[in-house]
């Protein structure tokens, strides 16, 4: 039997910087312990069966694979495949389930394809090429988060010039985090990024009083996890879910939750959001723990603990 070669890649939250970080400004981002799982072999070793979309998305990723491949003068073997993924990520919520999969598989076929390891960078810089096929204007930060893992202060200037700084420092404990399922929006990411875009070009000096809005909002944030203040976060948080409203990203179903959770504590939406139905995961940050969770498994709401990765993409043996 050949071997079967494997990498995992985590999801992620942007905890500042949804949309902005579209047009230049900064975003904060950490990669959660939900984790995607991507697999090759060349013998039909999986119980699986793919579907055609799938099948479709990763015959994309090879292509690119290959792409980089042949222009490096990297030395590969293209053969037969069977693929199989497995993932704990939400398809469709905002959490990086696509940038999770760009990345994962974008490790396993360098390393399927050549027989080598490749450096984390190389890897991002692929995966953001295949996030370009998903959501047509990625910023990157999705896949950056999913490849590198921890918390990381992203700023995009160009296609070619990204600024990542990765930030020795983590969320503390002591803040109580959950994500809460407001539920899938009808809206994919790339037309929530259009909804803003349109938007923006009729009015871009409103719009940009937003971006610099949520850029100070975003330092805000860096100092109250580095401070470990939670009061300051308290109040980013807030902040935050106020300029995405003025976006036009939260639906009025997502800000109705948000009014009934207010009493437990303060959250924001996650990610691209949502405006006709609902608007994916919201962010919360718990002052009333134990009243939150009895709440929300009253009214019988999804969620769960916000769980920190460092680790970023790896091989499982």
């Amino acid at each position: 039997m050949k071997n079967i070669i494997t990498f995992s890649a985590p999801s992620k939250v942007i905890l500042s910087g949804e949309h902005s970080v579209v047009y230049g400004y900064p975003a904060l981002i950490t990669s959660i312990n939900k984790r995607l799982i991507f697999s090759l072999s060349e013998e039909n070793v999986f119980s699986n069966e793919n579907d055609l979309k799938n099948k479709e998305i990763v015959g994309l990723i090879e292509k690119i694979i290959i792409s980089y491949l042949k222009k490096h003068k990297i030395a590969y073997c293209k053969k037969k495949y069977f693929f199989k993924i497995d993932s704990e990520i939400p398809v469709g919520y905002g959490l990086g389930s696509s940038a999770a999969l760009s990345v994962a598989a974008a490790a396993c076929f360098l390393k399927f394809l050549s027989g080598k390891n490749f450096p984390k960078e190389v890897i991002n810089d692929l995966a953001y090429q295949i996030e370009i096929y998903f959501h047509q204007n990625p910023s990157g930060v999705d896949n950056t988060a999913s490849c590198f893992g921890g918390l990381i202060y992203y700023r995009k200037e160009f296609d070619f010039l990204k600024n990542i700084s990765f930030l020795n420092f983590k969320i503390p404990e002591t803040f109580s985090l959950y994500l809460i399922n407001s539920g899938r929006p009808k809206e994919k990411t790339k037309e929530m990024v259009n909804v803003v875009f349109e938007k923006y070009k009729k009015n871009p000096l409103f719009f940009e009083n937003i971006f610099i809005n949520i850029q100070k909002t975003t330092k805000k944030m860096v100092l109250a996890i580095k401070e470990e203040n939670a009061n300051l976060f308290y109040e980013a948080i807030l902040d935050n879910e106020i300029f995405l409203e003025m976006l036009g990203v939260v639906s009025l179903k997502t800000k109705k939750l948000l009014q009934k959770l207010f009493p437990f504590g303060v959250g924001k939406v996650t990610g691209a959001g949502g405006k006709d139905d609902k608007s994916g995961f919201i962010l919360f940050f718990a002052k009333k723990e134990k009243e939150l969770l009895s709440f929300l498994k009253e009214q019988k709401i999804n969620f769960f603990k916000f769980s920190f990765d460092n680790k970023g993409v790896y091989e499982k043996s």
